[in-house]
């Protein structure tokens, strides 16, 4: 209930010399606490003049700032949600870099794989004519092959006990003079020793003791090729040492009997 004129009337006393909570305890302790009460309403009335539009610009702007919460959070969950939608985004995009990434790294070997495919076969362009030739000459190696066979088994089976130039008479004169008659296919320079037995088998022959001259290994492939027992007549006991030394492996046994 307090108000401007209130303050104003009461103004007066204040400015009195006695109006003062000493000379009030001199006259009654009751009158020294009234005095007093009323100089304190006074300053609080002038205090609460400023806190009042503070109390009321306070609350008005606590309801703004409870408007701008809200406002904040509606933002904050929007926020929220933008961001969820911006990881699955980026994830996407990630996922697709790195697809992409993948796809550039095997187009990348790809092409490599390519260029090197190419450099082949334009550096092995050059071996089509042999290929080609080399096909052909196949072809005509099948046709030969029943004349050539024929002409390895008869020497297997016929020519152990001949010299050399008597088993060139056999093969070159009697037997090839026989296949053109029956019109059988062979090759003329057929080398019996190549379609025998191989370079490196001939090596170790040679390595055991067995010599290098061609009746020599023509005697070893008819040893090892042969199904029946060979009869060795080696007055110099060649073969008998190759024998020897190619059997050891297998514990062969010698007998003078």
């Amino acid at each position: 209930t307090i108000n401007d004129e209130t303050v104003e009337l009461v103004q007066p006393y204040f400015e009195m010399e006695d109006y003062t909570l000493q000379h009030g305890k001199k006259v009654c302790g009751n009158v020294a606490g009234l005095l007093s009460w009323t100089q304190a309403m006074v300053v609080f009335y002038g205090v609460n003049r400023e806190v009042l539009p503070l109390k009321a610009n306070l609350a008005k702007q606590e309801g703004r700032l409870k408007i701008a919460n809200a406002e904040k959070d509606k933002a904050q969950a929007e926020l929220d949600e933008k961001q969820a939608e911006l990881d699955k985004v980026q994830a996407k995009f990630d996922a697709a870099m790195k697809e992409k990434m993948d796809l550039e790294n095997d187009a990348e070997t790809c092409k490599r794989k390519m260029q090197a495919a190419s450099a082949l076969i334009d550096g092995l362009s050059g071996e089509k004519v042999r290929w080609t030739q080399q096909s052909k000459e196949f072809k005509s190696q099948i046709k030969r092959l029943v004349g050539d066979i024929l002409l390895c088994t008869g020497f297997l089976s016929y020519c152990g006990p001949f010299n050399q130039d008597f088993r060139n008479l056999l093969i070159k004169d009697l037997w090839e003079a026989e296949l053109r008659a029956h019109k059988i296919p062979f090759s003329d320079d057929l080398n019996l020793i190549s379609m025998l037995v191989d370079q490196p088998t001939i090596s170790e022959w040679n390595l055991q003791g067995l010599p290098g001259d061609h009746l020599s290994i023509q005697n070893g492939i008819i040893v090892t090729k042969a199904s029946r027992y060979p009869l060795l007549v080696d007055p110099q006991t060649q073969g008998k040492a190759w024998v020897k030394n190619k059997e050891q492996e297998n514990e062969l046994q010698v007998s003078s009997v």
